[in-house]
């Protein structure tokens, strides 16, 4: 078994308790802002403390940066922030299954942005699954309840916007981690990675930061208050992050990101086993039609 394949596996782990952190914190204590500057400021210190270490350990020189390395890490850095706004405000539009499930999208768009970006390129099969997927996004973009009105006003919804722009958004932060890590001119796997991850996330939590101090001073008083379950939403951000980062490095940005579609199975346990949610035959009937897209992508690239 290739190494990126248990990483990426257990990076989407990580990944799904993150989330199901934030989502109580969204609900509790925070906003969605608030929310997702707890996922950088508290995990930005573990990493940088991290990769210092493991530099010296191994003995390594942290990497010569070069603007190609900024432009790929930003940009990157900036979608993963507003993909994260995303589904944290979408977390109150749908349940968490099928919020996750928006946003596991970006499988399906990253291996678009990845042709364009990086020369990725996909079979006839693998397009195939694209538009089995998309289907699958269709019938999760037409709400619950009663079926009123026409079904353009129905699909085209709060709910919907926010779950496809986070995946489109996830993609563009993908490939572009990818790009970064890969610009590196020398370093292992880990230090590259782990480099990539330090620099984009003490990016992120300065632009925030510095959002906070200007438009919302309270949320950052209430982030350093909620510290316990924030300071586990940093933790559990930086294992799934050092994950992602790893295989993005190892693999295509699109594999990496269809494997890691296992994220559904995790998300529709955490639905159903914690926040007692119940999910509808037509919202599972479209999750399997968004996982047989899954699948497929799998077995043939």
């Amino acid at each position: 078994m290739d190494v990126w394949i248990p990483i990426t596996i257990a990076a989407a782990a990580a990944q799904t308790v993150r989330f199901m952190l934030q989502k109580h914190l969204k609900s509790t204590q925070l906003s969605t802002v608030g929310a997702t500057f707890s996922r950088f400021v508290y995990s930005a210190p573990l990493i940088g403390v991290l990769i210092v270490i493991y530099a010296r350990l191994s003995g390594q020189q942290m990497p010569e940066l070069a603007s190609r390395f900024w432009w790929f890490a930003l940009s990157g850095g900036l979608a993963q922030i507003l993909a994260t706004l995303c589904v944290v405000e979408l977390f109150t539009q749908r349940n968490f299954a099928v919020g996750v499930t928006f946003k596991k999208t970006e499988a399906l768009q990253t291996g678009i942005l990845g042709y364009f970006v990086l020369d990725d390129h996909m079979s006839r099969s693998g397009v195939a699954a694209i538009f089995l997927g998309l289907i699958g996004v269709v019938l999760l973009s037409d709400p619950p309840g009663p079926r009123t009105g026409k079904i353009w006003s129905r699909i085209l919804n709060r709910g919907a916007g926010l779950g496809i722009l986070s995946g489109i958004l996830f993609a563009v932060s993908a490939v572009g981690y990818r790009g970064a890590s890969l610009s590196l001119p020398g370093g292992d796997v880990i230090m590259r990675a782990g480099y990539t991850l330090a620099v984009v996330t003490a990016s992120q939590t300065l632009a925030m930061g510095l959002w906070l101090v200007f438009k919302d001073r309270v949320q950052l008083i209430r982030v350093a208050r909620a510290w316990r379950v924030a300071g586990l939403v940093g933790l559990t951000s930086m294992i799934g992050s050092f994950g992602w980062f790893t295989a993005f490095t190892l693999q295509n940005a699109a594999y990496v990101k269809t494997l890691g579609q296992i994220e559904l199975i995790f998300s529709l346990a955490a639905s159903v086993l914690f926040f007692r949610e119940k999910i509808s035959k037509r919202e599972i009937m479209a999750m399997v039609m968004l996982l047989s897209s899954i699948l497929m992508l799998v077995i043939f690239i």
